[in-house]
């Protein structure tokens, strides 16, 4: 049988997703904490791998198990073994050409930026601080041009292992909250960094250190050195992974859950 489930976790001890000898990563606690319930080893595939401190709560994976377990004996079974800041929210079985990466349709993330004078303790590792003030209309014009489909080389890691650049934005929304700023992502798909680029690049131009036109002007230059920095990891959130409709999916949507602005 082939399960997908939703995963939340909170990405600030872990040294990404993936497993990685001699560190702690998410998948090796789902794995394990999966396999304990299972009673025998279980492998887990993502829909999207997190870098380190990188947070989620709409990640998706699926694994395939022959234990007979019900959905409701998974889902306590797995919690109890895994740590305070991991935690599945739903399983599900599904048909077994599910895939969690390649059958996924769309992803879409959040980047939180605390835009106040003093530093926040409870928000160190939830949102990232800027100190000077964010000019909201400037970052909203500036993402105009990121929306659609392009090129996006100037915003990829330079280790980014994609084949192909071209991605397709259908939504890039801007929203404050008193000192809270959210940025509201979703494409078809995401190359490495790319969402932590383009908030680095939106910051500049909030700032005024850049002019509003920089976002077009960085994207047509199809280079990563003349892209700006990169923005911290621990503003990131994967919120929501979409599915076609005959997987069943669409009823688990935490997209409008912690730090929704609206």
């Amino acid at each position: 049988m082939r399960y997908a489930v939703g995963v939340e976790y909170d990405g600030t001890a872990f040294h990404g997703w993936q497993i990685q000898l001699g560190v702690n990563t998410v998948q090796e606690q789902l794995q394990k904490a999966l396999s304990r319930v299972a009673n025998h080893p279980v492998s887990v595939q993502c829909a999207g791998r997190t870098d380190a401190g990188v947070h989620a709560y709409g990640q998706v994976v699926h694994f395939d198990s022959d234990a007979n377990r019900n959905s409701r004996n998974w889902l306590l079974g797995t919690n109890v073994n895994l740590p305070d800041d991991v935690n599945i929210n739903w399983i599900l079985p599904v048909p077994g050409d599910f895939h969690a990466r390649f059958s996924a349709i769309s992803r879409s993330y959040r980047y939180v930026i605390y835009n106040g004078a003093i530093r926040s303790s409870i928000l160190r590792n939830r949102a990232v601080l800027v100190r000077r003030k964010l000019d909201l209309d400037r970052m909203k014009s500036a993402a105009t041009a990121l929306v659609g489909t392009h090129d996006f080389s100037s915003f990829r890691a330079v280790a980014c292992q994609a084949k192909s650049p071209i991605r397709t934005i259908s939504r890039l929304e801007l929203s404050r909250n008193g000192d809270m700023i959210s940025i509201e992502l979703s494409a078809n798909a995401f190359l490495h960094h790319m969402v932590r680029n383009i908030a680095g690049v939106l910051i500049s131009i909030g700032c005024g250190e850049q002019p509003v036109n920089w976002a077009q002007q960085v994207l047509e230059h199809r280079d990563r050195t003349l892209g700006g920095v990169t923005a911290p990891p621990h503003g990131l959130y994967l919120t929501h992974v979409g599915y076609p409709s005959e997987f069943g999916l669409q009823q688990f949507d935490p997209s409008d859950g912690m730090f929704s602005l609206n």
